[in-house]
Parts: structure tokens; sequence; C-alpha cells
């Protein structure tokens, strides 16, 4: 098959309109998609398979569909996949918003069009979808063990080169909260800085000179150095590996004065421990750098 290879002004408007109003860049989330879609048809092949077996005449419907229970997030890019593939003949249908709890069993998103070009798009529009899925699920499950706490989860910089913002969107979509995005976007002040600086509060006086717009946030290993920060002013204290004990009165001395974020060697069964210490935030690599696929599979529809 010789796939339509969507130029990005000829996509639909509709899905482009919807990334950007998510927070994602449309252009990146298409270059994304061009590179992907390189991967499986390298230098214009074609896939030899489908279009061996199946008429180029041939048209068939197929539903995505949830094989767990879960959150989805990552179908308006699964659907440009589409789009890119086949151009103005795909259309897409009863597709589910972002961030929807869904049960195993359930259709997300119905796609029409050349059967040959569904069977060569489903793969990558999969991987979208089924990565940044598992992303929100476990995300959302954060969430619930932090259900009446005023815990909030966050997510960290372990993500996947290239992948940062689409699986930051897919934390949001799970609703949990952003960390910064890049070294540029806000300070942060840890162990070999420190050691570097001589010390907490030298180390945060430093960037507040050379940045003083800019948010900074410092790790601490102890209740001293959280005592000097406070005395300086500093606004946000990451509590780093410091027991549940520790961390509440860590809570008790701040008083209120800055944001408290618990992060190092967090795990999901101690969640609700830790966020009952009353940090505002706890921070999880494990929602980007290790995150379980969600199982979604699209399902072709007998003739």
């Amino acid at each position: 098959m010789t796939i339509a290879r969507t130029p990005y002004a000829d996509l639909p408007a509709v899905l482009l309109d919807e990334l950007g109003a998510s927070g994602l860049d449309p252009a990146a989330v298409y270059a994304g998609i061009v590179a992907a879609l390189e991967e499986d048809l390298p230098h214009g092949g074609d896939d030899v398979t489908s279009s061996a077996t199946i008429s180029a005449a041939a048209t068939g419907v197929a539903d995505f569909a949830a094989r767990e229970d879960g959150v989805v997030a990552g179908l308006g890019i699964a659907a440009l996949v589409f789009a890119y593939v086949m151009g103005e003949e795909a259309v897409i249908s009863e597709r589910l918003p972002d961030g929807s709890k869904v049960r195993a069993g359930e259709a997300v998103m119905r796609v029409e069009g050349p059967t040959r070009g569904l069977l060569t798009a489903e793969r990558t529009a999969l991987n979208y979808a089924s990565h940044l899925s598992g992303v929100a699920t476990a995300t959302a499950a954060w969430v619930s063990a932090l259900a009446g706490t005023r815990a909030r989860v966050l997510d960290t910089r372990k993500t996947l080169p290239g992948y940062r913002a689409l699986q930051k969107y897919a934390v949001r979509c799970g609703g949990g909260v952003n960390h910064r995005f890049s070294l540029s976007d806000m300070a942060m002040v840890k162990d070999n800085h420190v050691v570097a600086a001589g010390g907490v509060v030298p180390a945060y006086e430093a960037v507040r000179r050379a940045n003083p717009d800019l948010p900074i946030e410092v790790e601490v290993t102890d209740l001293d150095q959280l005592r000097e920060l406070l005395a300086v002013g500093c606004d946000r204290i990451l509590l780093d590996n410091m027991p549940p004990a520790l961390m509440a009165e860590a809570v008790l001395i701040t008083d209120g004065r800055a944001s408290l974020e618990a992060s190092g060697g967090l795990t999901f069964d101690r969640a609700r421990e830790v966020a009952e210490t009353g940090v505002d935030f706890i921070s999880v690599g494990a929602l980007t750098h290790s995150v379980k696929v969600f199982d979604l599979g699209m399902d072709l529809r007998d003739s």
C-alpha cells in the first residue's frame, strides 16, 4: 500500500486544535508520527503483508478496545496516525475523551477506511495510545491512593527521550501534576549542587541571585537543612528519602511557610502513609520511567 503521508496542513484541524488546547505542540506530535511511521515503512517502503493479503479496494471498520480497566490517553494522537496514513479516507468516530475511565472490553474509538491502511497504521497508533494510557492509569491509581489528603502526585524528568511532553500530558490525563519540564523553567538544587556550593543556603542564594524571578526548589536530607532554608525564605523544599515520621516533623516545623515535596524510594504501598504526613506533593518517577503499558487492542470487524 502507498500510504497518504498526509501533510501537516491537510490533517483534520479539529484534532490539531485539540492537541494544542491540551498543552501539546501539534507540529511536534506530527513530526513524531512521521518518524514512527518511517520505522515501519523505511524509505517509502510497503506493508508487504497487508498488500499481499488484502485488496486495494477493500474497506473496513476497526474498534479500539480496552482489555483491562484504566484511564485512556493518546487517542487523539492515535487518530492522527490514521489520518496521516489514510488521509481523508480515515473516518474516526465514537472516540472517548482522553482522561476517561474505562472498563475491560469497552470500545474507546472506531476507525473506518481502507483496510490496508487500517492495518498499516495499527501498531503505531496502538504504541502511542497504549503507552500514554499506561501513564494515565498509573497516575490515576496514585491519585486515588492520596484521596482525602492534601498531597498531590507529581511527575519527574525521568521520561523517555523525546516523549517528555507526551508523558507529562498523560500524567495530567490521570489527574496528576506536572513538575518542571526542563532544566531552565525551574531551578532544582540537589545534593551535588549543595556539595559544590558549600551548603543548602549558599546554593539557594547563588541560584536566587542568578535567577531572581525563577521558581527554586531545594532538596534537603535532614531537619537542620530545612530550618536553614526556611530562615532565608525558601518556599519550595524537597524532602529526600526521609521516613514518614521525619516528614511529619518537617511539616510541623514548616508550618505552611513552604510547599513540601516527598521524594526518593517511594512505592505505591507507602503512598497513603506518606500523604498522611501532611506533605503537599509526592513525586513519582515510576509514572513515566517504568510504567506498565495499558492493554489496548484493535479489532477489525468481519465484513
